[in-house]
């Protein structure tokens, strides 16, 4: 019984091997090419300052739509604030003072369905000093 089930075993693998390699083929003679295949692309965009991030969002935006893209976004997320609390004099006596400082990060998603030469040409346009771009891509569904 063992080598019953060993042995369709290893027609059902054989059977998968063949299969995948006749579905590669296919792939490769397809009509879309690996350069034109249309890739969903999320840009992540943090900084420090408001007007500089909401900037640049916009002539990404812009220059997405006027290529005719598929385009979701800006989405706010929520603001990172990153509190310090120290105490003013440097030696401990004396009133109880504080300090308080606070950094607030602001971060954007944009979401794309464009292939992966069309995201470089939007991307080249000139970055505001102060705003992190990260680019990442996923195949398409």
């Amino acid at each position: 019984r063992r080598r019953r089930q060993e042995a369709g075993l290893i027609q059902f693998v054989l059977l998968l091997s063949h299969f995948n390699t006749n579905m590669s083929f296919v792939e490769k003679k397809g009509v879309e090419s690996v350069d034109q295949k249309i890739h969903r692309i999320r840009i992540t965009l943090t900084s420090r300052n408001v007007k500089n991030l909401e900037k640049v969002c916009s002539d990404l935006k812009r220059g997405a739509v006027d290529k005719k893209l598929k385009v979701s976004g800006p989405v706010r997320l929520p603001t990172k604030k990153l509190r310090i609390t120290t105490r003013k004099a440097p030696s401990g006596e004396g009133t109880n003072t504080w300090d308080k400082f606070e950094m607030r990060i602001h971060k954007r998603l944009i979401d794309l369905h464009a292939q992966a030469e069309m995201v470089k040409q939007i991307t080249s346009i000139s970055i505001e000093p102060g705003v992190e771009v990260e680019v990442t891509i996923a195949d398409s569904q």
